[in-house]
């Protein structure tokens, strides 16, 4: 009785609410653990979670979030929350844990009174902690993700010896890899867990290092390529508690030296900490998150990818689970508009492109690639992208979708028409005029022709070409990064014509760019006095070293993923059956050294979490190629009409032709 008049009370709205900003989530955020016990009895289901008691921070309000409106640019939303008092959770000692039952409706409720003991029935004690769930959403979620889930959990109890599912059809029969079955069991060993619930992996697992840093804790773009592999796997939950947990850390107060950056920063990494309860009970604990914004990493930059890279994430779990019910959620709607006005906010800059420091993306220390790096770029458009299909269309969102649809043609315009080099391009800019005062400037960015290098004369093919790394004022850098024209393929930023040929470049260069060990974070090394200048004298980034074009084994997931989408799995191929030969002999490390990658790197991690999951996406991409649908996207039609549009009045296609009326608005 008394469970029934709860459950009224809670619908009625007068019971305690706990909101999707509640640091706890609705138990349906919570979704399910790993652990779960789920036993299908026909065509009706009996299903229970066990949930961690959480703290009764709930009650106390903590936090204060509202919304006039999620268009509304003036939206206020109170995010003075102290860091001891969020997203809360008892420990070990909280053994009182949630009921859940399945009203006749279909509809799953919270039984705050009742708890499961170890046969799955349910008892009645009392709990501090309970949640209001909203019928319809949770009947879509138990048609579609939940049902999902189940079979997924389902196929996974079938695998023998505690190893890891065969895909997506699991079967006892078939024989698994070892290098794939230890990656898994390594990739499964770095999890990391709040109030019970998987919430992501740390960065590295690795018994031999004295010096852990922050290695311990869980990177939002470290996590990408482990949540990739659990999506591909089936195993959505972890993927699901990842994505709400860091939108919570998303609106905490950041302050650096009595500033704070704009709201909307996504945290670079975050910990789970067990802190001690004020009390008379000396053993009671609690666990808590602790985001870093960049406040305490080295260099203290902000984590600009960290955003971008949540937004793709977030795609690709509706793709790959169908549950969409996530992304249409208000509070996830509200982080994707903070991401994006963050990113589209008015500033001095001229360009289209995003203007960042150094060191606020995977190159994380000192590199030379301030201004506008095409990583960033790439990022940014593939966010924009996945937002735009995200963001549920009304009338408040209306300036927001107009301001993303002008930056997406103008940012591809700039970096199709400005970052591409080729044979053709760069005997182009080496007769290049300077100091050109006009409208119609051929040269727009004062490049000097002195500043093509010998070695790219040297290095640069008769077939293919690639993205620039940078462009500024009167500087272009040359240098090939790898992560960024990847996922200009992956996005669509790159033509259909440029993305062959970034991967003709690739192949003409494989000896340089994969040679034993995929693949070159970039090419060439900074050297000598270029070294000492730009970086500062880094003794980490020395040349051919770490981000100094050390090579990395995780990009071998975005190389497949582009790979496939040109409809050339070959490439992806070889490169995976290189890093093969020695990836697990050598315990996974996290870069390797030298020109040809015959060292593991001399500061490099081992058993990187994510060299181990960006092997995994490989595999399961190159088995399954159709699964890459939910990374990749093709060009969108108006965006190629507009860019066309623009090309027919670009100037070094145009002059002469001073009375065209023809123009283009962004």
């Amino acid at each position: 009785m008394a469970t029934t008049e709860a459950i009224l009370q809670v619908l009625s709205g007068a019971g305690p609410c706990v909101f999707s900003s509640d640091p706890c989530f609705r138990s349906s955020d919570l979704t399910f653990s790993s652990k779960l016990h789920i036993k299908r009895v026909k065509k009706r289901a009996s299903r229970c979670m066990k949930m961690f008691e959480c703290s009764n921070v709930l009650q106390n309000g903590i936090g204060n979030h509202w919304f006039k409106g999620l268009g509304d640019r003036d939206r206020s939303v109170n995010a003075t929350i102290n860091r001891l008092q969020l997203l809360r959770c008892k420990g070990p000692q909280a053994e009182r844990v949630s009921g859940v039952t399945e009203g006749g409706n279909g509809t799953w409720f919270v039984d705050g009174a009742n708890t499961l003991n170890q046969n799955g029935a349910v008892t009645g004690e009392h709990t501090d902690c309970f949640g209001a769930w909203d019928a319809q959403q949770l009947t879509r979620e138990k048609e579609g993700f939940a049902s999902k889930a189940a079979l997924n959990q389902e196929k996974e109890s079938l695998a023998t010896n505690g190893a890891v599912g065969t895909g997506r059809d699991a079967s006892p029969k078939v024989s698994v890899d070892p290098i794939e079955e230890e990656a898994w069991e390594l990739l499964r060993n770095s999890m990391v867990y709040y109030c019970g619930s998987p919430i992501g992996t740390i960065a590295a697992n690795d018994p031999t290092s004295s010096s852990v840093l922050n290695y311990d804790q869980v990177f939002i773009r470290d996590f990408i390529p482990s949540g990739i592999a659990f999506l591909l796997k089936g195993e959505y939950d972890i993927v699901r508690n990842f994505l709400l947990h860091t939108l919570q850390l998303q609106s905490w107060e950041k302050t650096m030296d009595c500033h704070s950056p704009g709201q909307g920063l996504m945290p670079a990494s975050f910990k789970v900490r067990t802190v001690r309860l004020d009390g008379d009970d000396d053993f009671a604990t609690e666990e808590v998150l602790d985001p870093d914004f960049g406040e305490a990493a080295i260099g203290r930059v902000a984590p600009v990818d960290s955003g971008l890279w949540w937004i793709i994430l977030l795609r690709a779990y509706g793709k790959c689970s169908g549950d969409l019910s996530l992304q249409e959620r208000i509070d996830v709607q509200t982080g994707i508009k903070m991401i994006l006005r963050l990113c589209l906010a008015d500033g001095f800059d001229m360009f289209p492109t995003l203007l960042v420091t150094d060191g606020s993306c995977m190159i994380d220390r000192r590199m030379g690639i301030h201004g506008h790096p095409l990583e960033i770029q790439a990022l940014f458009y593939s966010a924009l992208l996945c937002a735009r299909e995200m963001l549920a269309p009304e009338d408040g969102s209306a300036d927001l979708i107009r301001a993303l649809n002008n930056r997406l043609v103008a940012l591809s315009f700039h970096i199709r028409e400005y970052y591409w080099i080729d044979l053709r391009k760069l005997n182009e800019i080496y007769r290049y005029k300077t100091e050109e005062y006009s409208y119609d400037a051929v040269n727009k960015f004062n490049i000097y022709p002195d500043q093509i290098s010998p070695w790219l004369v040297e290095w640069m093919p008769n077939q293919g070409g690639y993205l620039i790394g940078n462009l500024q004022p009167a500087h272009m850098d040359f240098r090939f990064f790898s992560l960024g024209n990847i996922w200009s393929i992956v996005s669509g930023l790159a033509t259909r014509d440029q993305s062959n040929a970034i991967l003709d470049f690739i192949e003409a260069k494989w000896s340089d760019l994969i040679a034993d060990m995929p693949l070159k974070i970039c090419y060439p090394a900074l050297e000598g006095q270029e070294w000492q200048i730009i970086t500062g004298s880094d003794p980490k980034n020395t040349p051919w070293s770490y981000h100094n074009a050390g090579s990395w084994p995780t990009l071998l997931w975005q190389l497949t993923a582009a790979c496939i989408k040109m409809n050339r799995p070959e490439l992806a191929a070889r490169a995976v059956e290189i890093a093969e030969k020695r990836i697990s002999r050598d315990k996974w490390p996290e870069y390797y050294d030298t020109k040809k990658a015959r060292f593991i790197g001399k500061q490099a991690h081992l058993f990187q979490t994510w060299s181990i999951a960006g092997y995994l996406v490989a595999k399961l991409l190159l088995a399954d190629p159709s699964a890459a649908r939910m990374l990749v996207m093709d060009e969108d039609p108006e965006l190629v009409s507009a860019f066309s549009c623009m090309i027919s009045t670009h100037p070094r296609r145009n002059r002469g032709q001073k009375n065209s009326k023809k123009t283009f608005m962004v």
